[in-house]
């Protein structure tokens, strides 16, 4: 059991709506620090939601959000953010008219201990190759490694990553399990939803399982050989 000290996210009784639409029914999650989390569920299962909503990117949550000790269910998202708290959305988000570099110094640091762009450099080299390449011209890889490292820059300690590996080729799905291997030791807590499981498996310390908005299932990695039943009725893997 996760102590008060070890938690960098505490989720209790999270309900989250679009609209009149409700999405999220009662969410319950805790997330340890320097730990891997990943989301798994069908296409619809609220995992997005639960990324949206802890950033606080939602129309209306109720329940509880804290953050590194910190409530923040009726918190903005810029005020979020300030807490350690980093959102690599599904779509990217890259400026198309800026360059790579341009791209990557734009966000304000919003947290202490962020990256320096040496260290940035360091851990995607394909950056500095691509420093004055438009964004319309990196690669659907290079773009993902950009959409990473530009919230690094900001001092987040928490990344929330939707669906990294979608549609990339292998050789960067490799790249990018060789990244989040290193950002976990050097002590970064990191949740992700994601719809490969062979990239996922590997990677996460701990797995929540959603359908229609709950979570139903919650396990570490030890126990995943003996989930898989479990997750072949869920997903399908």
């Amino acid at each position: 059991m996760a102590t008060e000290a070890t938690e960098y996210l505490r989720i209790t009784n999270l309900h989250a709506f679009y609209g009149e639409s409700h999405i999220l029914h009662g969410v319950d999650m805790t997330v340890r620090r320097g730990e891997v989390v990943t989301l798994l569920g069908r296409n619809g299962a609220g995992r997005t939601t639960t990324l949206k909503s802890i950033m606080g990117l939602v129309g209306r949550r109720t329940g509880s959000i804290v953050v590194n000790g910190v409530e923040a269910v009726n918190t903005a998202p810029h005020d979020i953010a300030r807490l350690g708290v980093g959102y690599c959305p599904e779509e990217r988000g890259i400026f198309a008219s800026l360059t790579c570099q341009e791209n990557l110094l734009l966000p304000p640091a919003v947290s202490s201990g962020g990256m320096d762009l040496a260290e940035i450099h360091e851990m995607f080299p394909n950056l500095v190759e691509r420093a004055n390449s438009p964004g319309t011209r990196l690669s659907g890889g290079e773009q993902q490694m950009l959409a990473v490292a530009r919230i690094l820059r900001t001092g987040a300690k928490l990344l929330l990553l939707d669906e990294i590996s979608e549609g990339l080729a292998p050789v960067i799905v490799q790249a990018l399990a060789r990244m989040i291997r290193r950002l976990r030791e050097k002590g970064f807590t990191v949740i992700m939803v994601e719809q490969n499981f062979r990239f996922a498996a590997p990677l996460a310390d701990h797995f929540y399982v959603m359908e229609h908005g709950r979570i139903v299932e919650g396990f570490a990695a030890a126990e995943l050989e003996q989930k898989m039943d479990m997750l072949h009725q869920y997903l399908g893997v």
